[in-house]
């Protein structure tokens, strides 16, 4: 995934996250360049960072027209759970995660060690987000993250990174002429911003410089150390892939509600493969593609996955891959109802809108909101709940 997934608002320029905002929306945004990254340059010196530093990460910088081309037409997520899973989860990305988790199997060992973080958690990111370092992207970081903080549509988002792109430069760990990335900034094997790198990096190969292009046990334990930072609950389950019975109270399933292992086995949840966890740990049953589909129980550690990548087919398939690095066999896909075609799914929404959910917007995508709509719909006409649209939903609406 080559968007910016998220902004952490814990970095080492955390303890002022509000002030630098202020300070951007101060200085403004647009306009001259050259002016612009001189007030970049000022704010730099304030912070303490030092004049060389600055010098060599801003004066070659130039805008990129293709990051902002890219950056107003981010493509939309619209494959399903089934599409995505089994293109992004295959055979190549398996046998290379197993080959490098051998590969890098102690300094594995003390990433779960320090941060609790095991193997094939990282391993699965490490594998969707470039192959395992195979493609990281070809954009200037230092030319991205100057235009994105240039353009008037997110300064407040990318101005701190590029302060932080400068404070990397400062450290060695980022060559403002040779470094490059994912268009929106994201740099290294595990696509990271650079306030995440300076803040969460971890010089894993021991020669003093946290470079996670080139350097997998850097990227390794930086990462650990990240999702660590987001709240990863040490030695629990992420996802587990379970069967339900064919009476389960379906509104229910949703991230919206979560009850306890032991009463989703009161309810006929059985795992597919091992058993289930302690009975009081709380989990949500996921339905990617409602009851007919795969099934899943996800645990507290899912939500992790939601900070990173906000998309829920991308999570979901991230913590499945994780989970068949772990061991787990390939899910069961089930027969899942046919979904609707883009056309389709736009005017649902637009009937759900008339009826006063909150869709989202009309724009074809199976949101949070959507779904919950849908869920809601499937109640009100005697429907299973399961949030998956279908033909026969669209046509009693």
């Amino acid at each position: 995934m080559k968007a910016v997934r998220r902004i952490a608002a814990g970095t080492v320029f955390g303890a002022v996250a509000a002030l630098l905002a202020g300070q951007a929306a101060a200085q403004g945004c647009g306009g001259d360049f050259r002016a612009f990254l001189q007030g970049v340059k000022q704010e730099a010196l304030s912070r303490g960072l030092s004049e060389r530093a600055i010098d060599a990460t801003l004066s070659g910088a130039s805008v990129d027209r293709k990051v902002l081309s890219l950056d107003r037409r981010q493509g939309v997520f619209k494959q399903t759970f089934l599409e995505f899973s089994k293109r992004s989860v295959n055979g190549y990305r398996l046998k290379h995660g197993a080959a490098n988790m051998q590969k890098y199997a102690s300094v594995f060992a003390r990433a779960e060690r320090d941060y609790g973080v095991p193997a094939p958690v990282i391993t699965a990111f490490w594998g969707l987000e470039t192959d395992y370092g195979a493609v990281q992207g070809d954009f200037n970081t230092v030319n991205a993250l100057a235009s994105l903080a240039h353009d008037c549509r997110r300064p407040e988002l990318f101005r701190p990174q590029l302060l932080a792109a400068i404070e990397m430069v400062q450290h060695g760990d980022l060559d403002p002429r040779r470094t490059t990335g994912a268009w929106a900034g994201e740099i290294g094997q595990v696509q990271m911003l650079p306030e995440d790198i300076v803040r969460y990096g971890i010089d894993g190969d021991g020669d003093g410089h946290v470079t996670l292009k080139t350097s997998a046990p850097d990227a390794i334990m930086t990462a650990a150390h990240f999702i660590q930072s987001l709240g990863w609950r040490r030695g629990e389950p992420w996802l587990q892939e379970v069967a339900a019975p064919a009476n389960l109270p379906w509104q229910d399933a949703g991230l919206h509600a979560a009850k306890t292992v032991s009463e989703w086995a009161e309810l006929g949840v059985r795992p597919r493969a091992g058993s289930l966890p302690p009975g009081n740990l709380q989990a949500s049953l996921l339905l990617p593609q409602g009851r007919n589909g795969p099934t899943f129980l996800a645990y507290p550690n899912f939500n992790i996955y939601l900070q990173w990548n906000q998309s829920f087919i991308y999570t979901t398939s991230a913590a499945y891959f994780a989970t068949r690095l772990a061991g787990a066999p390939r899910y069961d896909a089930g027969n899942p109802d046919p979904g609707l075609s883009d056309a389709q799914m736009k005017a649902l929404q637009q009937k759900l809108q008339a009826k006063g959910h909150d869709v989202g917007g009309i724009d074809g995508i199976l949101g949070s909101g959507t779904r919950a709509a849908i869920r809601a719909e499937q109640v009100r006409l005697g429907l299973p709940a399961d949030g998956w649209p279908t033909q026969a939903l669209l046509a009693k609406l």
